[in-house]
C-alpha cells in the first residue's frame, strides 16, 4: 500500500505536471488579459514542457532510457542536455518577444537548474521531482506571500514518495529541494522586485 501511495504521488507531482501547473500560473499572473495569458502559456510550454516531454517518451519507447519518470544516473544526461537546449531558446524567444518578465525568469531559473543539476549529475542523482516541488513552492510564496505557504507540505510528501520508491536517497531530495529553492530565490527576486 505504501508503494501505490508513494508511486500515485510521484506520478502526480512530477516535474511535468508541476511545470505546466506553474506556466498556467504566471502567465496568468503577468498577462494583462485572458487571451495573452492563454497565448504566453501555450508558447512557453510550446518551448519547454512539450518538446522534452516528447524527447524523454521517445528515448524510453526506443529503448535509451529505463522509463519516463526514474531513470538511473547515466541516462539523464541526455534529459538535461534537451532541457537545457529548450530552455536557452526559451529565454531568447521569450525575451525576443517581449514575454512578461516573470516568464522569462521562471525560464532562465529553469536553465540555471539544469545546467547546476547537469553537473551534478556527472556524480551524484540528485532528484528532480523533489527540486521541482521546490522550486514551484518558492514560487507561490514568492508571489502570494505566507498565504502559500501551505503549499510547503508538498515537498516532503514528494521526497518521502520517491524515498519510498527507491529512486532516490534522503539526501538527494533534500538537496534538490535546497537548491531549487536557491535558485528560485536568485533569479525570481529582482523580477519581482522591479
Amino acid at each position: 500500500m505504501r508503494k501505490r501511495i508513494a508511486n500515485l504521488t510521484s506520478n502526480i507531482l512530477n516535474p511535468f505536471w508541476l511545470s505546466l501547473a506553474i506556466i498556467l500560473l504566471l502567465s496568468f499572473v503577468s498577462a494583462p488579459s485572458t487571451l495573452d495569458a492563454l497565448k504566453w502559456a501555450f508558447i512557453a510550454m510550446a518551448l519547454s514542457v512539450l518538446p522534452v516531454f516528447l524527447i524523454i517518451v521517445y528515448l524510453a519507447l526506443n529503448g535509451k532510457l529505463d522509463a519516463v519518470f526514474a531513470n538511473v544516473r547515466g541516462q539523464r544526461t541526455k534529459i538535461y542536455l534537451a532541457a537545457g537546449l529548450c530552455a536557452a531558446v526559451g529565454c531568447i524567444i521569450l525575451s525576443y518577444l517581449e514575454a512578461p518578465p516573470i516568464l522569462v525568469a521562471a525560464f532562465t531559473a529553469g536553465l540555471s537548474a539544469v545546467v547546476i543539476f547537469m553537473c551534478i549529475n556527472l556524480w551524484w542523482k540528485i532528484s528532480l521531482h523533489t527540486a521541482f516541488a521546490a522550486g514551484s513552492v518558492t514560487v507561490l510564496i514568492m508571489l502570494y506571500g505566507w498565504i502559500a505557504a501551505v503549499t510547503v507540505a508538498v515537498v516532503p510528501l514528494t521526497a518521502w514518495a520517491r524515498v519510498e520508491l527507491e529512486h532516490h536517497s534522503l539526501a538527494q531530495v533534500a538537496t534538490g529541494a535546497l537548491l531549487a529553492t536557491l535558485i528560485v530565490v536568485v533569479v525570481f527576486s529582482p523580477f519581482l522586485l522591479a
